[in-house]
């Protein structure tokens, strides 16, 4: 696909399917079922959806990643997609340590991190927390404290993203009648986390690429650059005629640039 910038194909399809898997599995992590599957062989990255979505909104990237010599990883993040969760309330510390037994599971010592929105947040946390794990971050469309959100405003992109979720939830979860809690429980953690200070930042001390599209919907772009200025040695990248939703809507444009970074945050590997 060339395009989806309205996000009509993703409403009615969702992204393209992705391809058989060559592991998948799950582990059981502090009260939640995490799964998780694997495409590919080489160095490994991470990818990690955004907030309500699921592991196959990634299905443009993914074959790019194995074409280009990855070995791509995604994870269902804890209620989503066919994780399940428990009563505990949602916070990126917790995923970040859902992740970090995933990586436990497989033997991976170390991997790069792609993440969307909440996923990017979860990445960054895990790299503050366990450095010696993790590549480097692609960290696209977040924000580390409240104040880099912008105020909500519903558009009939985000529109049709949400009703997609609500579909595939119902599709791929244990707990289908359960979306509109699953939203309040996922929007109550995006309120007020993460709120990581600028000596927070300062002490990242992987790769970090700050990546946003030119037009997102959720992200001041103010806060993007802030990151970048403060996380040491951090690149800003402003991606051109994309929103929050880049990775459908331009699939090329958003996996040349994770090619890129992973190019980069893995070359020093082995």
């Amino acid at each position: 696909m060339e395009s989806d910038d309205e996000l009509k194909y993703f409403a009615l399809h969702g992204a393209t399917p992705l391809p058989d898997a060559q592991e998948s599995g799950f582990v059981d992590h502090a009260g939640a079922r995490i799964a998780w599957s694997a495409y590919g062989i080489g160095d490994p990255v991470v990818l990690l959806h955004g907030g309500l979505g699921h592991s196959g909104n990634w299905g443009y990237q993914v074959p790019a990643l194995v074409d280009a010599g990855y070995r791509a990883i995604l994870i269902d993040s804890r209620g989503h997609g066919r994780s399940t969760r428990d009563a505990q309330p949602y916070s990126y510390d917790l995923m970040a340590s859902d992740v970090l037994a995933v990586l436990d599971e497989l033997q991976l010592p170390k991997a790069a991190f792609v993440g969307w929105s909440d996923g990017a947040c979860t990445a960054l946390i895990l790299a503050r927390r366990a450095p010696q794990r993790v590549a480097g971050v692609f960290f696209f469309a977040c924000n580390m404290n409240p104040d880099g959100a912008k105020p909500f405003e519903p558009t009939p992109v985000i529109d049709r993203c949400f009703n997609r979720h609500r579909a595939d939830y119902q599709a791929l979860s244990a707990t289908p009648g359960e979306f509109d809690a699953f939203v309040a429980a996922v929007s109550e953690m995006q309120r007020t986390q993460p709120d990581y200070s600028t000596d927070d930042l300062a002490h990242i001390a992987v790769r970090v690429v700050i990546a946003i599209g030119e037009h997102d919907e959720f992200i001041k772009r103010e806060h993007a650059v802030y990151l970048a200025e403060t996380i040491p040695g951090a690149e800003l990248i402003i991606l051109p005629n994309v929103s929050h939703f880049a990775p459908l809507q331009r699939p090329a444009l958003f996996n040349g640039v994770i090619e890129r970074f992973a190019g980069t945050a893995l070359e020093t590997q082995g």
